[in-house]
């Protein structure tokens, strides 16, 4: 990986220059087919299945302007946003193609989107309050599942994803009953066993994603947009903290431990040598 400026790898070696013995004639280089794999770098990056509504949210809360369209697969590749607060901090979000079951497998979308989720350092869940059907030849799934798949192919690409703080927005929240669906949803989230029980093993997680915040929106409506963005920069704000506590706590405990090995040379130079 190159991720840090100034970073450099070697992928070929070139040949010896000429000489006496091989009367000036040069040896060949190696010869090399690199592959080169762009992962894009955001503060979140939105994870949903196909018309969930993640282009039309980015747009709203952002001044991206992302492809919108009433079909799935409208975003072919990342779409990268900022949200920009009153005092001028920018959140960098990005919305990424939607992904399908079976994307671990590189299924759809597949790598292509899952390979950007490694850079982001928040994960933003939308799903659609009333479920998901990619077609009439799929089955389909209500909000809970929708949670629980999407889960799943972030465990079976790279299980540390996993691990990442994550919010969930609930969109369409303008559609009739969706208060209803949501407040069913939010009870599912916090005693999922009964509803776990009703799915087939391969759907269920090995653990749950922990949402720090669930929070019902309209990007149609602009309903709870603005606690959107202000939960976004709140978990991104407590996250930094949690980090820079964690670094300082790691440079103390290697400090203490430079100065206690220091004190035992000195001691032991301090001490009188025995005659033999």
């Amino acid at each position: 990986e190159l991720d840090k400026e100034g970073e450099k790898i070697r992928v070929a070696r070139g040949g010896l220059g000429g000489s006496f013995s091989t009367d000036f004639l040069p040896s060949k280089g190696q010869k090399r087919i690199i592959h080169l794999d762009m992962k894009l770098i955001s503060d979140v990056g939105i994870v949903g299945f196909p018309n969930a509504g993640k282009s039309s949210l980015l747009s709203k809360i952002s001044h991206a302007k992302p492809q919108i369209a009433e079909y799935a697969f409208t975003t072919l590749k990342p779409e990268l946003g900022k949200i920009v607060y009153s005092d001028y901090k920018q959140i960098s979000v990005a919305d990424l193609p939607g992904l399908i079951e079976g994307a671990h497998f590189n299924k759809g979308m597949g790598h292509k989107f899952l390979k950007h989720i490694e850079r982001t350092k928040h994960l933003l869940f939308v799903v659609d309050v009333m479920g998901f059907q990619l077609s009439y030849k799929t089955p389909y799934r209500s909000a809970f599942e929708t949670i629980q798949l999407l889960t799943m192919e972030l465990q079976l690409y790279n299980k540390e994803l996993l691990g990442k703080p994550a919010l969930l927005a609930v969109n369409k929240m303008d559609l009739p009953n969706a208060d209803q669906k949501f407040q069913q949803l939010v009870k599912q989230i916090e005693n999922p066993a009964e509803s776990l029980k009703l799915l087939p093993d391969d759907m269920i997680p090995d653990r749950p994603i922990e949402f720090k915040y669930i929070l019902p929106v309209s990007a149609a409506t602009g309903q709870g947009l603005d606690n959107l963005k202000s939960c976004i920069r709140k978990s991104i704000d407590e996250q930094a903290d949690i980090e820079l506590r964690e670094l300082t706590q790691e440079r103390l405990q290697s400090l203490q431990t430079e100065s206690s090995q220091t004190v035992k040379r000195n001691l032991k130079k301090s001490l009188p040598r025995a005659d033999h």
